[in-house]
């Protein structure tokens, strides 16, 4: 084993993950410093330094292994001629030889542990590139029909196999832009038969016309892909799994071969109908189980953390045991100040197991999302809403361009920022008075087998529901959080977030300011603890007893 093999280590606990489109990060970088740098070696250590001084210890690399060339084609004929494949359209599991190939990654390595930094990367289970040496020599680990699913597809394009031994060919609407297309035609040149194997599709889009989808009733494919995730975690800390709710057997079932009547499957798959009994034979487990058997006993020390949506994420965690998954009622609802649902949300979680909070991934943004200045500005609300996300269990995540108030999102086939910007110096400085603190503190929040949310109540005695207080402790640390999402000032209460038979009066200390305010467990009993928030603001305090 190349890692240490300990599974306790506190960094998984306390990570706290910035995610990086690489090749825009290296452009970037090569902007800032004048001087070319292209390969992932060259990131020069002070940037590494300087994600470790807003709280960071886990750096999330997007787009670092070898890209299909038809992806790149493919954009080519859309007329995008300056664009790249696409970072999910994955030819080979190999560091791309564009960002200096395994030895720059290697070197990168040292510099991230030196650095201390966790360094982690995705895994796309669902699809390969279009033409993936996969699709050449095992079309049969694929999704496919022996006919054309619809007379009116034609696969009049450029033949897009990197070999001379086949034919690939896309349905001409694509390039066109006048239509999507569920297959491509695939053909040896051995053989007069077409394939016609399926995109990667989840379903509630177009489908990704660069991929190809695989089967998992497929034994074979189903051990490939496991060796993958082996193989990547041998080198990386932390690795995201692309679209992981689309392998759940419930929705695999659903989307490729759906029940007689089934609805939300891939429109050409209607004929393609499977019991229960016939579909488990074929898939008798969940994918996932498999792989994190997998990983608990070659590999113990990378943490897996899942992109699932369709309100799986309690399936996640509870019936798969998934380390960290996507939770993205943090980003939505507190976004749309839906403040409701999102205690509610909390409490059902608290309510199966409260340890489940730890295994959420919290965020304002992802790499699929419009970035977080959008979501959330860049003022009192943002910064409330980034002091929860210090602050309550689950693993923080922050966006590529978050500290510096960017505003583009990078697409996954960018080689470079499309939009000229500048770092917002007073964002970044507010970043580090503010967060960064709470960041460095983790340990003292990580945890949830103390966490308890707290109704808040207004001056009328009505629990205000816009309004979110949770306390929590770890290490012998209390904490009290409170938080007004709303453009409206509050002023209320919390009755009884604190017991302690031994003491007599409660302490808060300010967090920031470290002005204490003590007061007897009688008042507390009788009239609570008393706040005047303003829109937006957030408090976190320490609590002491005495």
């Amino acid at each position: 084993m190349n890692k240490d093999q300990s599974t306790e280590h506190n960094w998984k606990q306390n990570l706290v993950l910035i995610a990086k489109s690489t090749f825009v990060w290296l452009y970037q970088l090569s902007e800032k410093y004048h001087k070319p740098i292209k390969h992932l070696d060259q990131i020069p250590i002070e940037e590494l330094e300087s994600l470790r001084s807003f709280g960071v210890n886990g750096l999330w690399l997007i787009g670092i292994w070898e890209r299909s060339p038809a992806s790149k084609i493919i954009k080519e004929l859309y007329g995008k001629k300056n664009a790249i494949a696409s970072a999910y359209s994955i030819y080979d599991y190999r560091i791309t030889n564009d960002l200096g190939g395994e030895d720059a990654y290697l070197k990168l390595k040292t510099k991230t542990n030196n650095a201390g930094l966790k360094l982690g990367c995705d895994m796309v289970p669902n699809h390969t590139g279009i033409d993936s040496p996969w699709v050449i020599d095992h079309p049969d680990w694929f999704i496919q029909a022996k006919r054309n699913p619809n007379p009116e597809f034609k696969y009049n394009s450029p033949n897009l196999s990197p070999e001379p031994r086949a034919e690939i060919r896309i349905e001409e609407g694509y390039y066109t832009q006048t239509g999507a297309a569920e297959v491509f035609q695939f053909r040896y040149n051995s053989s007069e038969e077409n394939i016609y194997i399926y995109h990667g599709n989840d379903g509630t889009s177009m489908p990704w016309n660069d991929t190809a989808q695989l089967n998992y009733l497929n034994p074979e494919t189903r051990a490939a892909v496991r060796e993958v995730i082996l193989g990547v975690a041998e080198k990386f800390d932390i690795i995201r799994l692309d679209a992981a709710m689309t392998l759940t057997k419930q929705h695999y079932k659903r989307l490729w071969f759906p029940y007689i009547g089934g609805s939300k499957y891939i429109p050409t798959r209607g004929n393609y109908n499977m019991n229960d009994s016939e579909f488990d034979d074929q898939m008798p487990r969940e994918f996932w189980i498999e792989v994190l058997e997998d990983i608990k006993e070659k590999e113990p020390d990378t943490l897996l953390f899942a992109e699932a949506f369709w309100l799986m994420e309690s399936f996640f965690i509870q019936h798969l045991g998934m380390d960290r998954v996507y939770n993205s009622a943090f980003m939505n609802l507190l976004r749309d100040e839906e403040n409701i649902k999102f205690k509610q949300c909390i409490n059902d979680m608290i309510t199966i197991d409260p340890s489940f909070l730890e295994r959420l991934v919290n965020y304002q943004s992802t790499p699929d999302e419009e970035p977080a200045f959008h979501q959330f500005g860049n003022k009192e609300k943002y910064f409330g809403v980034c002091k929860l996300l210090a602050t309550m269990p689950g693993l923080p995540m922050f966006g590529h361009g978050q500290f510096e108030g960017y505003k583009e999102r990078y697409g996954m086939d960018f080689l470079q920022p499309h939009l000229k910007e500048t770092p917002d110096e007073k964002l970044i400085a507010r970043h580090k008075e503010l967060i960064r603190p709470l960041l460095e503190n983790r340990f003292k929040y990580s945890r949830s087998k103390n966490f308890q949310l707290h109704d808040y109540y207004s001056t009328n005695g009505k629990i205000n529901h816009d309004v979110i207080a949770y306390s929590n402790k770890n290490d012998n640390y209390n904490s009290l959080v409170i938080y007004n999402n709303t453009d409206k000032q509050s002023n209320g209460f919390i009755k009884t977030p604190f017991k302690s038979y031994e003491n007599n009066s409660t302490i808060l200390i300010d967090f920031y300011t470290k002005e204490e305010t003590q007061i007897p467990f009688t008042v507390i009993e009788d009239q609570g603890i008393s706040f005047q928030l303003s829109p937006y603001e957030c408090r976190v305090f320490e609590i002491q007893f005495v």
